[in-house]
């Protein structure tokens, strides 16, 4: 990987420029994707055929996890901006993660997999905001796209070795869920000691300003216009992006066998992982905002393919252009989040993104799950359509209202 990133055409900017420690939380994410997606591929079908769970269901259980995730970000970021320490809310967010692990293989009911879905997706927001704003606080403003593209690569690597191991064990143990669950165990703890003995936080400058309580009015009106309308736009399109739980039950819809349903997460992923930093270095290039068109077109795509498809060919290929629309847009929200914000608030913003995007996140999962139940698969996938078009919409606003924001450093 690490020679395929050097040889990029894409720019004059090398991987081997990007700090080591932005590699180091790189591979973190990494070993965790590993352990949390051989858990969650297999989940939804886990909790549908064993624990006998609805399709609405599944988008409830999905949507509060993830929205646990969101809504605990704000406040540790927060933290992370009054104490002038990340690295500190990073490690117990992962480690929280780690010990969510094996209740899964050890549950035994519906509410024994929500109160693990719970406790892992709460480890992961202490740690979501704190870790991209110490990625801004770390990178260079020249690298900036590529060091969070690169950091969103890794993750996605692991979040396709995952379902790979998890479908391998699958075969091996005739469909025993509760092995797998148990393997996934290993990789977590991995990313913890990593990130305890990798991952070097830097000082904060001594002109910095001190910040009062983060979430206070004033110091939450420091966060300019541009960065609300960056935040705006992301929240609508987070609408359009329910739980890729969807994608895995439209391809088992289709006819995708029990033991190879989480291929489709492999496949999404290996996409998503080639696009991700490609992206990012052409957005210290290119203008970001053009990119995000693209990327939002993307989705649009990919929805309305599996929408009308109804064979696993179609299926795949509105798969792979859902993972490169993730690859075009994630990475660079995140980058413009740390373009718009100041530098001693980058925990608190990055923390209301991710809270609001939660937010969007649990309402998308829950109506997704409903249109499935009550219409069919087709217009759970044709409502995302229609929601990415009102974000092209946002996205225009933006330009017109903030046409410095996306401006790239080889712009100015």
């Amino acid at each position: 990987m690490t020679r395929a990133l050097r040889r990029s055409p894409l720019g004059p900017s090398k991987a081997s420029d990007i700090p080591r420690s932005i590699w180091a939380l790189g591979f973190v994410s990494l070993l965790m994707d590993v352990s949390s997606e051989m858990i969650h591929a297999l989940l939804p079908i886990y909790l549908v055929t064993v624990l006998g769970a609805s399709m609405a269901s599944v988008g409830l259980i999905e949507g509060i996890a993830e929205a646990t995730a969101s809504i605990t970000k704000i406040f540790s970021g927060a933290i992370s901006d009054w104490l002038g320490k990340r690295k500190l809310l990073a490690v117990l967010g992962y480690g929280l993660a780690a010990l969510s692990k094996p209740i899964f293989p050890l549950a035994s009911s519906l509410g024994w997999v929500v109160a693990a879905r719970f406790i892992d997706r709460l480890g992961k927001g202490i740690r979501g905001a704190p870790r991209d704003a110490l990625i801004a606080d770390i990178a260079p403003p020249s690298l900036r796209g590529a060091s969070f593209g690169l950091r969103q690569s890794l993750d996605t690597i692991g979040a396709f070795i995952g379902p790979l191991i998890a479908v391998g064990l699958m075969a091996l143990t005739a469909n025993h869920f509760r092995t797998v669950f148990w393997v996934a165990v290993i990789p977590a703890f991995m990313a913890v000691a990593l990130l305890v003995y990798k991952v070097q936080e830097p000082d904060r400058k001594p002109a910095e300003r001190k910040v009062g309580f983060p979430l206070s009015l004033p110091e939450l009106r420091r966060l300019k216009p541009a960065y609300w309308l960056v935040v705006g736009v992301a929240t609508l399109f987070t609408l359009a992006r329910f739980s890729e739980a969807f994608l895995i039950l439209r391809a088992q819809a289709a006819g995708l066998p029990l033991a190879l349903a989480p291929m489709v997460l492999v496949v999404m992923n290996i996409v998503y992982a080639l696009a991700a930093y490609p992206a990012g270095v052409l957005s210290d290039r290119l203008n970001r905002m053009s990119l995000l068109i693209v990327g939002f077109a993307l989705l649009i795509v990919a929805d309305l393919i599996l929408a009308i498809s109804g064979g696993l060919f179609g299926i795949g290929l509105g798969v792979i252009f859902w993972g490169l629309h993730l690859g075009f847009t994630q990475g660079l929200l995140a980058t413009l989040v740390a373009d718009t914000a100041p530098e001693e608030l980058r925990g608190t913003a990055f923390g209301v993104f991710n809270l609001l995007g939660g937010l969007a996140l649990l309402v998308a999962s829950v109506v997704a799950g409903l249109l499935w139940d009550q219409i069919g698969p087709q217009a759970t996938f044709l409502a995302g359509a229609g929601f990415t078009a009102f974000s092209l919409l946002g996205l225009a606003v933006v330009r017109w209202r903030a046409p410095d924001v996306g401006v790239s450093p080889s712009e100015e």
